[in-house]
């Protein structure tokens, strides 16, 4: 038996607490001394942190009462439920410290610029640079001219508003998602690097699925990340991670392509994964 001081240092919440939940019948001690001093078990203790549980997830005293007063209440599936409460709503809070960090570090998270012509002449300009001489001369024969294919690159930077919007809030304004561009080198090998990562990457969250892991899962997406990182030259994959994730639950030829070379259900499994990971 621990006394109400000994549990109150325990578990670290004030003396005056534990009296109220014992005078509302949330939580009562085991047994009371001749002096009438309050005394509790292990039992009272095993109650009080899931007590303590539930009030992390902001829940009323009343509805806690309810829920430990149910005679058919299962203690396992509840702290199962608990955990996965905590966990989205630690996701959630990163999300938001992940935000933050961009606004502190002068990302802007919320960009209505849109890329002009001058833009588009640049990035279209250093796209023609990357491409080895073969690869040109295959696509100036195939659309007729050097200025053909400049007006198919064009079109391809500038014809999708949205798609252009979505790039620019991937890196947070335009000028950085001109100068990611501009990075880009167009080598082979590079680029065969990344997609193995990527590769690797996608096979763990197979694995986790398969075993029904969390943490592994998780992992593949913090990976993932990493990859998209590294491969478009972005400061943070968290937008571009969500929009992946939006995508696979909406177009479904692209979720039927992943499904194929990964697994039935795998493009689904992974957009939940990573709107979890990041408390969507």
């Amino acid at each position: 038996m621990k006394t109400i001081k000994e549990v109150s240092e325990i578990a670290r919440i004030s003396i005056r607490t534990l009296r109220y939940y014992d005078e509302i019948g949330l939580l009562k001690p085991a047994q009371l001394t001749k002096a009438g001093y309050r005394l509790y078990d292990d039992s009272a203790l095993a109650k009080l942190q899931l007590i303590l549980f539930f009030k992390e997830l902001d829940c009323p005293l009343r509805d806690i009462r309810k829920i430990l007063d149910d005679p058919d209440y299962d203690r396992e599936q509840l702290l199962i439920a608990q955990k996965a409460l905590l966990e989205k709503k630690r996701n959630r809070l990163n999300g938001i410290i992940e935000l933050i960090t961009d606004v502190i570090g002068g990302i802007n998270t919320m960009s209505f610029e849109a890329f002009n012509n001058e833009d588009i002449q640049k990035m279209v300009d250093h796209s023609l640079e990357c491409m080895s001489p073969e690869l040109l001369q295959e696509q100036i024969k195939k659309h007729g001219s050097i200025e053909k294919y400049r007006e198919i690159l064009t079109n391809g930077f500038s014809g999708n508003e949205k798609s252009m919007a979505q790039v620019i809030n991937w890196y947070g304004g335009k000028e950085k998602a001109v100068e990611a561009v501009l990075q880009s080198t167009g080598n082979m090998e590079e680029l065969k690097q990344e997609q193995d990562a990527t590769a690797e990457v996608y096979a763990q969250f197979k694995t986790a699925k398969e075993t029904d892991n969390i943490d592994l899962a998780y992992d593949a997406v913090s990976r993932l990340a990493k990859c998209y990182k590294e491969m478009f030259k972005l400061d943070n994959a968290r937008n571009i991670l969500l929009d992946l994730a939006k995508e696979y639950l909406q177009l479904e030829k692209l979720a039927e392509i992943t499904d194929m070379q990964y697994g039935s259900g795998i493009s689904e499994y992974i957009a939940h994964t990573i709107n979890n990971y990041y408390g969507v």
